[in-house]
């Protein structure tokens, strides 16, 4: 096996011979079963938590015998996770309780299907299995996706999201605990904490939009903390080329609700500026884009203007 702690996407559309997968059980069940105390005679140790097969079961044990039907048939109605595990592999003991957690609390959304290596050589060989734990997603009767390795909990769970949408499964996600403490810091006027914490969400999830959003929005209230409102509006129309009365006084804007009156006064004046100081102007403007969010209607409307303006 290669080193299963690295953490490259695999995945390889049509790698894998899924008919020959449906061939092999079918082979299999004709075969007649085996003594009931021949089963697990290869002494191989169970998953780390096995459950039962069946239409309810979220973390299903699975073998060459029942991947047809608990994975490539199931798969046509529920997205199924397959982890391919081994007992000796302990980046896998890393992996599959956080995998196991997660289908629990997707309720159903999708299913989680363990596949023990050592138990099921012939999957390991028709997965073109080069190291563990490996992960591949199922829909509808296909592999759509893969990774190898172990990954952090907040890009699984992006992966996991991702599988979803292209299943087109909509699921209602809970509440990110590390953006509900980074959100209570805040609100607590604690920014140096609120500021780490968004701060260690985006070095695990670079692409989170609520922690930008959450960060952008430190930064706005420590710009506005010494400030008095009526004081920065009115220097800002005694001074209109005066940058940094124009930024504040945006600031105050967006913090009273009047983001759209924050977002014409900066469009404004990168109209008027050029070089270094128009940067500037832009680059507080897409700051304070980034306190709304990208979904934002008003956002997008700015965005328009701005770029009019700046070509």
């Amino acid at each position: 096996m290669t080193d299963p702690r690295t953490t490259p996407s695999i995945f390889t559309r049509g790698a894998v011979d899924l008919g020959a997968l449906a061939r092999s059980s079918a082979a299999t069940a004709q075969r007649p079963a085996p003594p009931a105390s021949a089963a697990g005679g290869n002494g191989t140790a169970p998953g780390p938590s096995p459950q039962p097969g069946g239409a309810d079961a979220v973390v299903i044990d699975v073998s060459e015998a029942t991947f047809q039907d608990e994975v490539l048939q199931r798969s046509l109605t529920t997205p199924v996770v397959v982890d391919f595990w081994a007992e000796w592999c302990q980046p896998c003991k890393q992996l599959s309780p956080v995998l196991e957690r997660l289908a629990v609390e997707a309720g159903g959304a999708w299913v989680l299907a363990k596949v023990d290596i050592d138990a099921n050589p012939r999957l390991a060989q028709m997965f073109r299995v080069q190291g563990i734990p490996l992960v591949y997603a199922i829909v509808g009767g296909q592999p759509i996706d893969a990774f190898t390795g172990v990954i952090p909990e907040a890009q699984l769970r992006q992966w996991l999201d991702a599988v979803l949408k292209a299943a087109g499964v909509e699921v209602d996600q809970p509440e990110d605990p590390r953006l509900l403490a980074a959100d209570d810091a805040m609100a607590d006027g604690d920014l140096d904490a609120a500021e780490m914490a968004y701060k260690k969400i985006l070095s695990e999830s670079p692409a989170d939009a609520v922690a930008e959003s959450g960060l952008a929005q430190v930064g706005l209230l420590r710009r506005t903390q010494p400030a008095n409102p009526a004081e920065a509006l009115a220097t800002a129309r005694a001074n209109p080329d005066d940058l940094d009365a124009q930024f504040l006084a945006a600031d105050v804007e967006v913090l009273s609700g009047d983001a759209d009156k924050a977002y014409q006064r900066l469009v404004d004046l990168v109209r008027r500026t050029a070089g270094d100081d128009r940067d500037k102007v832009r680059q507080h403007l897409v700051s304070l884009f980034t306190v709304a969010g990208p979904d934002d209607p008003a956002v997008a409307k700015a965005r328009r203007a701005l770029a009019s303006a700046l070509f």
